[in-house]
């Protein structure tokens, strides 16, 4: 099957906008996702953070040939800091897209994530008509991120984790939309 590659344009969000990530943020996501509990919380952040890893997933979100849109959470416009954590979406079959998240640990319980996620779901870049998500069941915080914008419950999995080195049990969550 063919992938198809949407343009990835900059969504505006009350606090920050969300666009493609430049070689210039390598240095502030790294330091982000080097933090232990950034990785935990992941599925495929490494802990220790291996050096260029942040660099090759930044030539994977520049890539043309890629099914997955990343963006940074950037906030510089708005007096923030200029990469508060990334949001991507992850091309699924039958008109479906998985929305990934991390927020660096600075911000918190400030509701970043949950604006970057409902920026995402009503930009719907990909016209997904149901978006997914997952959460490591140890993370209840994220899971309140989903709830709050709309996502509903939909069963246990697991998934492996990187920085954990184990299978994890998860949440999954679901959205459909309105196409």
């Amino acid at each position: 099957m063919d992938q198809v590659v949407f343009e990835q344009t900059p969504i505006t969000a009350q606090r920050f906008v969300l666009r493609a990530p430049r070689k210039s943020d390598a240095g502030l996501i790294a330091m982000y996702a080097s933090d232990e509990r950034v990785a935990r919380g992941s599925r495929a952040i490494p802990h220790p953070l291996p050096p260029g890893s942040v660099e090759a997933m930044i030539l994977r979100a520049q890539s043309t040939e890629r099914t997955e849109d990343v963006w940074i959470m950037d906030g510089s416009a708005f007096g923030h800091a200029e990469a508060m954590g990334v949001i991507s979406c992850d091309n699924m079959d039958r008109a479906q897209s998985e929305i990934f998240y991390w927020v660096a640990p600075a911000f918190w319980n400030t509701g970043i994530a949950s604006e970057a996620v409902r920026a995402i779901i009503d930009a719907n870049p990909r016209r997904a008509k149901r978006f997914f998500a997952e959460v490591f069941q140890d993370n209840p915080g994220s899971a309140r991120v989903l709830t709050n914008c709309g996502f509903e419950y939909l069963g246990d999995a697991e998934a492996f984790s990187v920085a954990r080195n184990a299978t994890t049990p998860t949440w999954t969550y679901t959205l459909k939309t309105g196409l």
